[in-house]
């Protein structure tokens, strides 16, 4: 089968991963870059052996693209995408999505309008923990479900805030640790638990100058009746594990650093345990042999993006729907945005 045609916008940090992860894949093939700073493109078409744009308008104009990739800054990915969609290309974006309602409504209009496939990068969701564990509650191994956490302990310094003039900023980042860092986790988090009810929510600036939030905790109660929480930071020196908990009454599993940590359920038990629980042994966690990107942004590795590409091209081969499609990715966006209105009323925000 002909390999699809691949272009990027946007060649800085993340545009390098889509890079590697296009290359790897028998049925992609990477023609051309696009960035509005000509040294980011040319170095990133240098060493993929393709073309270079400083616009997308002018990539889209020379080019015969299938597949478009959005790694410019979150402001304006709606833009980007809508402009993509509209010369007839399909669609991938890094996450998020947008970091406004009315720009995730209008992506989805335009996808409606002309008909193209959208997927929004959520690679976690193809880690072998993530699959596993969404498997077993499918499959009501770990019971009803009561309580799920997320805890999102990063480290950032202010030279990585200083490094863009759009992180850290409303406008074009769209928030802090959760709008950047954490929304991966709590895509994970409200994907295994299930939509989220309610939100209450506290966010501050303690440790970094910018605009937006560099910790944040959230209460939620899920649609199940389950509650959860959510706490993040990019100011715990050096960077600490981050964990997706799961709990229910019949099993409970533990996510960290995107292994399973911990995996216990009741039908794997020759006897129920004491009225005071235990008997549960911890499995061994495996320790990246990378960098974490909870102390370097720049450590991802591109085996889970190749993987959700892969999903798309799929889709796009079989007029299926990407497993992360826009009506997915919009949801832990719509969370953020619970949360950040929380934290700036003071008061319990529903969403269902």
């Amino acid at each position: 089968m002909e390999k699809l045609r691949f272009g990027i916008v946007g060649c800085g940090v993340i545009g390098p991963t889509h890079a590697e992860a296009i290359r790897s894949l028998d049925s992609a093939e990477l023609v051309a870059v696009a960035d509005i700073v000509p040294e980011k493109a040319q170095k990133l078409a240098d060493k993929f052996h393709v073309k270079s744009y400083n616009s997308l308008q002018e990539m889209l104009a020379a080019e015969q693209l299938d597949v478009v990739d959005v790694c410019t800054p979150s402001g304006m990915h709606g833009e980007h995408a809508c402009q993509i969609m509209r010369a007839g290309s399909n669609v991938i974006i890094e996450k998020p999505m947008e970091i406004r309602h009315d720009r995730i409504e209008e992506i989805l209009r335009v996808q409606k309008e002309t008909g193209k496939k959208l997927a929004v990068i959520s690679q976690h969701r193809f880690d072998e923990a993530s699959l596993q564990v969404h498997k077993l509650i499918e499959e009501k191994q770990l019971g009803r479900l009561v309580l799920g956490n997320a805890v999102v302990p990063w480290w950032r310094s202010q030279k990585y805030y200083d490094s863009g003039a759009w992180r850290g900023t409303w406008e074009l980042d769209g928030g802090g640790i959760l709008m950047n860092q954490s929304i991966h986790s709590i895509d994970i988090l409200q994907w295994l638990m299930g939509p989220v009810k309610s939100i209450h929510a506290y966010t501050d600036t303690l440790v970094h100058t910018m605009e937006t939030e560099d910790v944040a905790v959230a209460v939620l109660r899920f649609a199940n009746g389950a509650l959860g929480t959510i706490a993040a930071t990019t100011g715990a020196y050096p960077g600490v594990t981050t964990r997706i908990e799961v709990c229910g009454d019949k099993g409970s599993a533990v996510i960290e650093d995107d292994r399973l940590g911990y995996l216990h359920l009741a039908s794997q038990d020759g006897e129920e345990v004491g009225p005071y629980g235990g008997g549960a042994k911890k499995s061994e966690v495996v320790k990246p042999e990378k960098a974490a990107t909870a102390s370097d942004p720049a450590a991802l590795q591109a085996s889970t993006h190749a993987a959700q590409i892969e999903n798309m091209i799929q889709a796009i081969q079989q007029n299926g729907t990407p497993l992360v499609d826009g009506n997915a990715a919009r949801h832990p966006v719509e969370i953020i945005l619970g949360i950040y209105e929380s934290a700036r009323t003071g008061k319990e925000i529903t969403l269902l």
